[in-house]
């Protein structure tokens, strides 16, 4: 899941978008209201974890803008303040929780799953594609139906391009919104590690049936762009059937000879 914290102690944001990397999920951290409502409006992250006491815009301001532009992300709002009205107010602004400070990691994290899982009550949490199927909230991934075992890295890779829905995923785009690095940084990190999922995604499949299905088309390159989703035959061969298409053929064969 992808998590937005806007948080403006440095060393309070760092500590939990590290906990929450380390659970698996793709983490932006920014420092300041304005900064982190136009990262939300633009990237529509799962789920927002919102200080209330921020410069430019605090918490307030945020949740005041983003209600009513969009439903799609939750908000777990975390404040110093110890007045019932101020965490009433957020939550009639569309905040799903409110966490008082100080607080322990351990709680912040599960209340993060707890609205994560949440939020996938109303949505499907299963990405399909060409025989593969990532599931966003146990974090596996299965190639017909078999496991494929990913880094967290190339999951969040494999992650972005299944969301993108059949269209091209720009290398820039890949590089700034999976590695959070400049585009500019001239690295072939996005190359290395498409080739990384070719190869696993590729080798669940051969396992399986072999190369009856011709060469593997899970993940396209689209020259001089990027990478997409591709179309391979979405088909959950087995032993048996594979024998069957061989023997189907062998039998067509025959039958034309007789002819």
């Amino acid at each position: 899941m992808r998590v937005l914290i806007v948080e403006d102690d440095v060393a309070l944001g760092q500590f939990l978008a590290k906990g929450l990397k380390l659970e698996g999920h793709e983490v932006d951290l920014v420092t300041d209201g304005h900064t982190g409502l136009q990262h939300a409006l633009e990237h529509r992250p799962d789920l927002m974890v919102l200080d209330l006491s921020l410069p430019q815009k605090d918490g307030v301001q945020v949740l005041e803008e983003m209600h009513g532009r969009f439903t799609g992300t939750s908000v777990l709002v975390l404040t110093g303040r110890n007045g019932v009205d101020d965490r009433v107010k957020c939550l009639n602004l569309g905040a799903d929780d409110c966490l008082l400070k100080p607080f322990s990691y351990t709680e912040l994290a599960a209340r993060c799953r707890a609205l994560l899982r949440r939020r996938v009550q109303f949505a499907d949490p299963i990405l399909r594609a060409g025989g593969v199927e990532l599931n966003r909230m146990d974090r596996t991934v299965t190639r017909d139906g078999r496991p494929v075992e990913l880094t967290a890295k190339e999951f969040a890779l494999l992650e972005y391009l299944m969301q993108a829905s059949g269209r091209t995923c720009l290398r820039t785009d890949l590089l700034r919104d999976v590695w959070q690095a400049s585009p500019a940084a001239g690295t072939n990190v996005v190359d290395v590690y498409v080739n990384y999922l070719r190869k696993k995604l590729g080798a669940a499949r051969a396992e399986l049936c072999g190369d009856i299905f011709g060469p593997d088309r899970v993940i396209e390159t689209v020259r001089g762009e990027g990478y997409v989703m591709g179309v391979a035959v979405d088909v959950v061969p087995t032993v048996s059937s594979a024998t069957r298409t061989q023997d189907a053929f062998s039998w067509g064969r025959a039958e034309h000879a007789h002819a």
